[in-house]
């Protein structure tokens, strides 16, 4: 794309898949930041936030491989030029589920799977669904043109050029 202003001229745009698979972490215990200026991608595990933030970056009880990596996550946890990527709040998967369902042409499956992603067990319910009525490749274009959607919306919010490089 291109930048309206001087900010991020210098800046190798950053690919889209990269920044979709950071997204895309399967896992509530971590963070993926980006630099707005280099378009490092960079993830957190919440256990590593606990340590910055209590200062026991030093403590016996670390194991040495953490150690090494303690300094980045401190920079990433403290400096203005990194910024979380959308979280799973912001992403919304039912959401998405919710909006392929109405998306579909055949009205019956379209009510078949919106009855299947209510209540307790709808994603494990959808993703039965869609495999057995053999709809699991749309769902994944789906899904990941969402995603796509969400990253480049945060990219261009944040002003970080990125190329579009997303496997179809």
């Amino acid at each position: 794309r291109q930048l309206e202003s001087d900010e991020g001229a210098d800046m190798k745009p950053v690919s889209l898949q990269s920044v979709v698979n950071e997204m895309d972490v399967p896992s509530d215990e971590m963070t993926a930041y980006i630099n707005k200026k280099t378009g490092e991608l960079f993830t957190v595990s919440e256990e590593e936030t606990r340590i910055i933030e209590a200062g026991n970056d030093d403590d016996e009880f670390v194991p040495e491989w953490q150690k090494e990596v303690l300094p980045k996550v401190r920079e990433v946890l403290q400096s203005d030029d990194f910024v979380a990527l959308p979280d799973k709040f912001e992403i919304h998967e039912y959401s998405i589920m919710e909006r392929f369902c109405l998306s579909l042409p055949d009205e019956a499956l379209q009510n078949e799977l919106l009855h299947a992603i209510r209540g307790s067990g709808a994603f494990r319910r959808f993703k039965a669904a869609i495999y057995r009525k053999e709809i699991q490749d749309d769902w994944y274009r789906f899904r990941n043109e969402s995603l796509k959607r969400i990253a480049t919306d945060f990219l261009e919010s944040e002003a970080i050029p990125w190329l579009d490089d997303v496997v179809r």
